[in-house]
């Protein structure tokens, strides 16, 4: 039984899965800016048919460079499926293709996914969920870690510890926990005292997932669980250096937030990656859904939204971008008046 606190130290920070949301250029981001420890890559679809290498180097290019982002976290292949086998040899297949760790997906709510026999109605029987996670356990070589990531249940929170022990007996090395049901959603509050239930009965490590939007929410959910690893997916869309910040405060050092002209030089530059790979008629709506979460933490992304929100010109979008930037921008705006 694991009991040991972890209050004192600085804990793991883990970037969450979202599907079509965070992509590989966006991981390169989050772990360029700092204090993201690991990687997770939006869900391979299993169903019954072998995948070939390009289902999981289109989702994950990192598999080609060790698995690794351009600046050297370490990235998860996340797979879902409810089929044990069909999981197996799609494990064994990501794992030729260049993954160097495997995460096993029980926690989506989509109703899609579900109906599909994947994500989160595992958890209605603990049982598919040790299956699933021992057979990828099996059929992948030993120094392949192999985690899983679950909700605290499907229709209600009464089954999270069976989940959770069925997850550790199939073999997981660690266990992702986001702390609602699937009815739940993500309608606050997350129920933060489960995790820190399943904590205390578990072996392997357990990562703290939702609600982690400030560093008080933070503070409190470690003092809660005790958890030395925790896990943000919109959060570190609103606030893309909260890794940061959390280091930043279990080394007692002065924490100093990025900036918003510092964010919307970041968002630039995400702009000015993948604005030629998606056709004319979708320029800029990959910075206006980055917006729709950063303007949970700052104002000024709902501004810079407003001025976007209808145009697809190149000429509009870096008008605007230039007025969000600072000083370091100044090259920026001049290049643009001119």
């Amino acid at each position: 039984m694991n009991t040991e606190s972890a209050q004192t130290k600085t804990p793991l920070i883990y970037q969450a899965p979202m599907e079509g949301v965070i992509d590989h250029h966006v991981r390169a981001l989050l772990s360029k800016i700092g204090g993201v420890d690991v990687c997770v890559t939006e869900f391979v679809r299993v169903t019954h048919t072998k995948l070939p290498r390009r289902v999981f180097t289109r989702l994950c290019p990192e598999l080609d460079q060790g698995a690794v982002t351009p600046t050297g976290t370490p990235v998860k292949l996340q797979l879902l499926g409810g089929n044990p086998t069909a999981m197996a040899f799609n494990a064994i297949r990501a794992v030729e293709a260049g993954a160097t760790a495997i995460d096993l997906n029980f926690g989506c709510p989509a109703k899609q996914v579900n109906n599909s026999d994947g994500g989160a109605c595992l958890l209605k029987s603990p049982s598919r969920v040790e299956a699933v996670v021992a057979a990828v356990r099996q059929a992948v070589p030993p120094e392949i870690p192999v985690s899983a990531k679950i909700r605290l249940g499907f229709e209600d929170r009464s089954a999270y510890m069976d989940n959770a022990r069925a997850a550790e007996a199939g073999g997981a090395s660690e266990l992702a926990v986001h702390a609602r049901s699937k009815v739940d959603g993500y309608r606050p509050p997350a129920y933060w005292e489960y995790i820190g239930e399943i904590r205390q009965a578990l072996d392997i490590p357990v990562i703290a997932n939702g609600d982690l939007w400030t560093l008080a929410d933070f503070q409190r959910c470690r003092e809660v669980t005790g958890c030395d690893a925790y896990m943000f997916g919109r959060s570190l869309l609103a606030r893309p250096d909260i890794g940061l910040q959390i280091r930043a405060l279990c080394a007692g050092d002065k924490v100093t937030p990025l900036t918003w002209p510092e964010v919307a030089s970041i968002l630039y530059e995400y702009y000015t990656t993948t604005k030629d790979i998606y056709p004319a008629k979708y320029l800029g709506n990959r910075v206006k859904q980055w917006l729709a979460y950063l303007k949970l933490s700052f104002p000024q992304a709902q501004v810079f939204f407003e001025q976007i929100k209808r145009h697809r010109d190149p000429e509009i979008l870096e008008w605007a971008f230039a007025q969000h930037l600072d000083q370091s921008g100044t090259e920026l705006q001049d290049q643009l008046a001119s």
